[in-house]
């Protein structure tokens, strides 16, 4: 499935060369091993989409990454002004200091306006997780993927599945390479031991298997109060069999206590928003998750676990096809799959744990630098093909 790996060539490239825009911290774990391997190549630039020194400072500090270059006036806007206050910066900052390349990943508004950036100086543009497609036009996220991958050079699918999307929007093949997601290196690098994870669960009163962690922060959940209220109801309900751990985001917190919620929080085991390795560690011992968040999806596929999506629709059906994960709406769905999934017990979560991720191995991030030390050196334009090897 994926092309054999060679030596990391990032040496090869000048220090600074590759600018690597990102906005939000799941950006920052999945980016995380590439730009450990670009060491003094990369030149990192966060947009301040999502950003606040408490939990992306501690995030930058966790991944063992170097401080970026911080935009300003970009965090807490509407839509069309995240984009066009990034774009308008970066545009600057690209025009005082030409990078050889530049990486985007994923979705997000600061990855469309570093796609538009490159574009608008003619830089070789490079794309990690392309092709992702949930079909659903109501969800800003897929206007987002679908300009950046038209706008891209070299476009990295984690999967076979996503090449055949960007082949089906008649994306020339020489463009893309399957390069498998660096979440896996990402969630291999960041869990913390046994022995830590231990002290952790003893730390919060629970035992491995015997608990459910969940997180909700989507609009979709949060800002209509009637599907905020299904969520929390089914959540409420599941505390009544099992502790459920619920790291509660400061704007699903904000929702629920607008609309009078307050009673489904009770019997729920509220955290502050925690680092990434103490979410994994939680994550790799419970008996399920349920969350509507898109990288859990990927991360249980590692950790061999299970999971509710809670969402209407997901870019990231291979969770589902490989039996990971059901794709529920806010309601009674929910619990129906939580219990089926728990009722599943510990012979299910043996199942799961022999089931490889279908986001491939641990390598990916070496695919990319050798993708990105060729374009480099070739002087790529949108024209230019892969080499065939990739």
């Amino acid at each position: 499935m994926f092309a054999p790996v060679t030596a990391p060539a990032a040496h090869q490239l000048p220090a600074g060369s590759v600018a690597v825009v990102l906005g939000t911290r799941p950006e920052l774990v999945k980016l995380a091993p590439l730009v450990r391997l670009l060491g003094d190549a990369a030149r990192l630039i966060h947009t301040g989409q999502h950003y606040d020194d408490s939990l992306s400072g501690r995030f930058l500090a966790e991944l063992g990454l170097p401080a970026p270059t911080l935009l300003g006036g970009v965090g807490g806007q509407a839509r069309a002004v995240q984009i066009s206050a990034a774009l308008a910066q970066l545009d600057e900052e690209f025009a005082a200091r030409p990078p050889r390349a530049v990486v985007v990943q994923g979705d997000t508004n600061a990855a469309l306006s570093g796609a538009l950036a490159a574009n608008a100086r003619d830089i070789p543009l490079v794309h990690i997780e392309a092709g992702l497609r949930s079909h659903d036009r109501a969800m800003p996220e897929e206007h987002n993927r679908v300009l950046i991958d038209q706008l891209s050079d070299v476009l990295c699918a984690a999967t076979e599945d996503n090449r055949a999307n960007l082949l089906a929007e008649s994306i020339p093949a020489e463009r893309i390479a399957v390069t498998g997601n660096t979440v896996v290196a990402a969630v291999a690098d960041a869990l913390p031991g046994p022995t830590e994870r231990a002290a952790l669960l003893d730390s919060h009163g629970i035992t491995l298997d015997a608990y459910v962690l969940a997180t909700v922060h989507r609009p979709e959940n949060t800002d209509d109060p009637a599907a905020l209220r299904s969520v929390l109801t089914e959540l409420a309900a599941l505390a009544e069999r099992l502790p459920v751990l619920v790291p509660l985001h400061p704007r699903t917190r904000a929702r629920a206590e607008a609309a009078g919620l307050d009673g489904l929080l009770a019997p729920l085991t509220l955290l502050p928003p925690i680092g990434y390795g103490e979410f994994l560690a939680l994550a790799r011992h419970a008996a399920l998750l349920v969350s509507d968040s898109g990288g859990v999806q990927e991360e249980v596929t590692v950790l061999g676990r299970p999971l509710v999506v809670v969402r209407r629709s997901t870019e990231r059906p291979e969770a589902m096809a490989a039996g990971f994960a059901d794709l529920v709406s806010p309601g009674p769905e929910v619990g129906e799959a939580a219990r089926r999934r728990l009722a599943e017990g510990p012979a299910g979560l043996r199942r799961l744990a022999a089931v490889p991720s279908p986001f491939g191995d641990a390598t990916a991030a070496e695919r990319i630098v050798a993708l990105l030390t060729d374009l480099v050196a070739r002087g790529a334009t949108a024209a230019t093909a892969l080499p065939a090897a990739a």
